[in-house]
């Protein structure tokens, strides 16, 4: 089973958090989008403040689809999922 996404990170994301893009292997505990912004927020450094305590911050796509960061997507192999932040101060 595929559990390989790319993660594409815009605005001042790229900045912050030193990257922007990744290729993830979905660890079995991932299944949804609400799982992957908790376990990227898991990494150190400027992770927790953008995925944990600021999620309502993020504008995010799932194959170049806006989705509500609300909503409890399920994740895929071969999924691209971007994320937009607005003022993170």
């Amino acid at each position: 089973m595929n559990r390989q996404i790319t993660i594409l990170y815009f605005a001042h994301l790229v900045e912050l958090l030193g990257r922007d893009n990744e290729v993830l292997f979905l660890p079995l505990s991932v299944n949804d989008l609400h799982g992957l912004m908790a376990h990227l927020s898991r990494r150190e450094g400027h992770w927790t403040t953008v995925f944990a305590r600021h999620p309502g911050r993020l504008r995010i796509t799932v194959n170049k689809q806006f989705v509500d960061d609300g909503a409890n997507l399920p994740l895929r192999g071969g999924d691209e999922v971007a994320f937009v932040a607005f003022d993170m101060h």
